[in-house]
């Protein structure tokens, strides 16, 4: 008898670990998770258009409080909604923080445009960079950009610095880019600059007319802030 229970509980062990290491066809995603949130999709690299509705995600900022901490900042969750509906928002997406020509050009360009976009009727310019909260702030004084130091903040006082530090504004716009051989950045945003109106896409400037993957160049044609301001003008008449 003792045999015979020995030689079943081998055989149940056995059965138990075919299952538990057996190879699985579907991919293992969370059912809760987001769609923006799982592997990336070839729409995540597909650009929306004019005309359609800007993403609708969450982003993870850092706001200002009372405090005499040194790092006198706590988590903030801001929606897309609060940066843009009833809003006309210019929006430029960088591949990095702390790059070469975003840091030399894309961002300084803007900042020097600030108040003359905002004479052409713009509510708000953002800056939109996979990157984290932490980072987009070191950078934004490492560029001397002027904080605001008010509580309540996000951030600086011309150009606000937003982090889509887990991709989801950049996978809904279908700006998604990797790369891997050339530079090791891994998933970031395309270079691309957007007028936003009210949530919903009024203009879209995109570097080489589309999303390349793990590409070598790195065109900056019309996504500079003086483009942008030639549409303002232009559409402003």
């Amino acid at each position: 008898r003792n045999e015979i229970l020995f030689i079943l509980f081998i055989a149940a062990n056995l059965f138990i670990s075919t299952i538990a290491f057996a190879p699985s066809h579907v991919a293992r995603v969370p059912t809760s998770m987001p769609s923006l949130s799982r592997p990336s999709l070839a729409e995540h690299s597909t650009p929306i258009k004019e005309g359609d509705a800007a993403p609708s995600v969450t982003f993870k900022t850092r706001t200002r409080i009372e405090s005499d901490d040194e790092n006198p900042f706590d988590w903030n969750d801001v929606t897309s909604e609060d940066y843009f509906k009833g809003k006309k928002a210019v929006i430029f997406s960088l591949p990095g923080a702390f790059t070469p020509t975003c840091s030399s050009t894309h961002l300084p360009g803007y900042e020097a445009a600030y108040e003359e976009m905002k004479s052409l009727g713009v509510d708000e310019v953002y800056c939109i960079s996979v990157n984290d909260a932490f980072v987009m702030r070191r950078w934004g004084i490492h560029q001397g950009l002027a904080e605001d130091k008010t509580v309540g903040s996000n951030g600086f006082e011309k150009v606000k610095l937003v982090p889509d530090g887990s991709a989801l504004f950049t996978r809904g716009m279908g700006m998604s880019a990797t790369w891997e051989q050339e530079r090791g950045f891994g998933e970031r945003s395309w270079r691309y600059s957007a007028v936003i109106n009210d949530m919903k896409v009024e203009k879209l400037f995109i570097e080489g007319g589309g999303v390349s993957q793990d590409f070598g160049p790195d065109p900056f044609e019309v996504s500079d802030a003086g483009t942008m301001l030639n549409y303002l003008k232009s559409s402003s008449k």
